[in-house]
């Protein structure tokens, strides 16, 4: 899985770390739909865009993921984003965030582009120059955990998995939030024994994220703990929501779990309610 591809995952999921990240009241979140953006008649897809529901003062954001040091960088954001004003005309203002690993992979050239870092319009973010996690919300602190290195990123993990069922009230949050540091290990560490993220999270928390698959087949010969007991087919479709946060297709899952798509359909439906 791509570092962009989790920081993607990540805003989408709980938009409100985006605005946590930028200064901002993580309520405006509910103000916003975060998805990504075709231009037409070009080869250019805008991947972050965070889009008010309604017309409103409140501005577009442009999000830029780079972890790979890229000199065209802004000549092509500034080329997204402009192309998409010129066609879709937005009434809303407009912002952009560009968020690098370290300093050291912002080699692109902006001096075509000053006035718009001189009056922050576009915002440069270096996550290795944010404070101590211990001092940080935690949706922010999590963010920061991507960058770690993999010698104190298990330490870390540890420390969220504590604040994040000590500090986040709602169950549904919560439960995103452990599903992505989660999946945050498994990228960084994907050496790291299941059993080892396993006692990480605790048994009850594991079931409910998506590592829990890998049970998946010991699950099929023995049936997995405590209610999943009537064997193979039960088994395969508790194995779905985990497969669904890893970003596997309904198809796919159908296809790996050899499910009907109606069977995967299913579950996918009741986990949206």
């Amino acid at each position: 899985m791509k570092t962009d591809t989790i920081f993607y995952r990540l805003f989408q999921e709980i938009p409100s770390i985006f605005f946590e990240l930028i200064g901002e009241s993580p309520e405006l979140a509910q103000n916003y739909e975060f998805s990504s953006i075709e231009v037409k008649q070009t080869a250019l897809r805008i991947d972050g865009v965070f889009l008010p529901k309604e017309t409103t003062d409140n501005p577009i954001h442009f999000l830029e993921v780079q972890f790979q040091p890229d000199e065209d960088l802004y000549n092509r954001l500034f080329a997204e984003v402009f192309i998409y004003i010129r066609q879709n005309k937005p009434i809303s203002n407009w912002k952009g965030v560009i968020i690098y690993p370290t300093r050291s992979v912002d080699i692109g050239n902006i001096e075509n582009y000053q006035e718009f870092f001189l009056s922050q319009r576009v915002r440069v973010i270096y996550l290795d120059e944010i404070a101590e996690t211990t001092s940080l919300p935690i949706g922010i602190a999590t963010i920061k955990l991507i960058i770690s290195k993999p010698d104190i990123a298990i330490n870390q993990a540890k420390e969220l998995i504590n604040r994040t069922k000590q500090e986040v009230k709602s169950q549904p949050k919560q439960q995103q939030l452990l599903e992505l540091i989660e999946t945050i290990l498994v990228y960084k560490l994907p050496k790291m024994k299941r059993e080892e993220i396993e006692s990480m999270f605790g048994l009850s928390d594991l079931k409910q994220t998506r590592f829990y698959q890998e049970a998946l087949e010991e699950g099929l010969e023995q049936g997995l703990e405590q209610g999943l007991e009537q064997g193979r087919q039960e088994a395969k479709l508790n194995a779905v929501p985990g497969l669904v946060g890893l970003g596997l297709s309904q198809a796919q899952i159908a296809q790996v779990l050899n499910l009907s798509i109606d069977e995967v359909k299913k579950i996918v439906d009741k986990m949206s309610k």
